[in-house]
């Protein structure tokens, strides 16, 4: 099995140590891939080859938004081109179903394309300006930022990739990725993608190794312009405490735990089959999932009822069979969402369905568990207070508007939200109310390129996606120009 190589200035290299890790399927445990195992020396090397490719002559922030945006058109046909390859390895590595996998290899595509055409559009202003000092004209531009750093998280290795790829490379930057170290094998694929693409030497740079030994590297040096990460709350936080030291450009997507709003009047089987799309998609290994369920207690037993018996018959088995559900990611991260579910029921919970490990037959070897629905649960659980990143939905009711509004924002986390009515009016003041930054009415979970994806409080800053997701990556710059020469008769001596 051959080895993934880190990239750098061009070039694929081991880890300056020669030190290698084995990557495996969470379905069966089996070996797919041996990777690079890189360490703070080799996040060095890389910052270093981005910063001397960013300040060349003649490099990639210095070529026509048009010509870039031709090598990023050809990146996005290289994606599609190798779509098959590509979704096998994440369903593989990943765990989830091969339909999802190949969803999110097209999306990939598609925001290398939006990102292509956006930075052919106009960009800067003219401002009309008082000549308090003469004829002036006013003028601003974008820039781009430097050299970028780009973490991402392990639930959707090549979308994730995309999202920071492709606006950063639009913007003119050059970049160093350090994916997830339990599913870095699609990312290893991307890279010879924007190689054959044409994209410069040192531009984008790859290193595959943990956050400890390259995260922590990328988000400390000075000589890394802005960090960029998707990921945990608990690591975002030490990431902004690390970037401090050079007050470099930070965007932090981080955790959830998502209020999902049913109404009375809400059609009761396009809200169930939401909310399922909500939490048990991509086995609810989603920052956004819409885990905290708030049902009006007068449809509550139905929703409930509906809800678990559709759960039940949810098919699941290893990705590459296509199911409704795969493997969780690991043993240690199945171990701590069943850990959840346990602790719920001490403290009240009422389990409806699922709750455990699946390890009969086929799901012997893998990390599988059932979608699980705890009712009865109160604000002050753990379960409900705390983001559990697996198959798993906490039921709580409410009575009125007013009380469901302020149930949804009883939260330390703001990233995402969802509401289920035929009120339009209600629908609107809800998710007005609502303190979170993606919004849902009688749908959830569905996102575009083209829309601004981030959250408010503790699920971080910044934005993703969308236009907002292009100026993340770049930095305006005022230019002011006398148009009258000579002395403009401010000192009179």
């Amino acid at each position: 099995m051959e080895t993934i190589l880190n990239y750098i200035g061009g070039k694929w290299q081991p880890a300056l140590n020669g030190s290698t890790r084995k990557v495996s399927d969470p379905a069966d445990g089996s070996v797919v891939g041996i990777v690079t195992d890189s360490h703070v020396e080799d996040a060095r090397l890389a910052i270093t080859a981005a910063r001397e490719a960013f300040l060349g002559a003649g490099t990639w922030r210095l070529t026509p938004a048009p010509l870039r945006a031709q090598v990023l058109y050809r990146v996005a046909d290289g994606i599609l081109s190798r779509i098959d390859e590509l979704a096998e390895l994440d369903s593989r590595n990943n765990g989830k179903p091969l339909r999802e996998a190949r969803c999110d290899v097209e999306d990939a595509a598609a925001c290398f394309r939006y990102y292509a055409g956006l930075i052919s559009a106009p960009q800067g202003g003219v401002y009309d300006v008082t000549d308090a000092f003469g004829p002036m004209h006013a003028f601003s531009m974008h820039e781009p930022v430097g050299v970028c750093a780009l973490i991402t998280p392990w639930n959707y290795p090549v979308l994730m990739a995309a999202w920071k790829l492709a606006p950063s490379l639009a913007a003119g930057n050059c970049v160093v990725f350090k994916p997830s170290e339990l599913t870095p094998l699609s990312a290893a694929i991307l890279f010879r993608i924007m190689e054959q693409a044409g994209l410069p030497p040192g531009t984008a740079n790859l290193v595959l190794g943990t956050g400890p030994n390259v995260g922590a590297e990328l988000a400390a040096s000075n000589d890394v312009d802005m960090i960029t990460f998707t990921g945990s709350t608990r690591t975002g936080q030490s990431i902004a405490t690390a970037a401090v030291g050079n007050l470099k450009k930070v965007g932090l997507e981080l955790g959830g735990k998502s209020p999902n709003i049913i109404f009375s009047d809400a059609d009761l089987e396009g809200a169930v089959e939401w909310a399922m799309f909500g939490v048990f998609f991509n086995q609810g290994e989603v920052c956004s999932a819409g885990a905290r369920i708030l049902v009006q207690d007068s449809i509550k037993d139905a929703f409930v009822n509906r809800l678990a018996e559709r759960a039940t018959k949810m098919t699941i088995g290893r990705g590459l069979d296509n199911p409704d559900m795969g493997p969780l990611i690991s043993a240690a991260h199945l171990d701590k969402v069943t850990g959840f579910v346990e602790r719920a029921r001490e403290e009240g919970a009422k389990l409806v369905c699922g709750g455990g490990r699946l390890s009969e037959g086929a799901l012997s070897k893998g990390f599988f568990m059932a979608p699980t629905i705890l009712d009865e649960c109160r604000p002050e659980m753990e379960i409900v207070r705390e983001e559990v990143f697996g198959p798993v939905a906490s039921i709580q009711t409410f009575e009125t508007e007013e009380q469901a509004i302020a149930m949804a924002n009883d939260t330390r986390y703001g990233l995402a939200g969802g509401v289920f009515t035929t009120d339009g009016a209600r629908a609107l003041r809800v998710v007005k109310a609502l303190r979170a930054g993606v919004t849902w009415i009688n749908c959830y979970n569905p996102t575009f390129n083209e829309a601004p994806w981030g959250g408010y409080k503790m699920s971080g800053y910044g934005r993703d996606l969308g236009v907002n997701g292009l100026l993340e990556y770049q930095q305006v710059k005022q230019v002011n120009t006398n148009l009258r020469p000579g002395p403009f008769g401010w000192y009179t001596r």
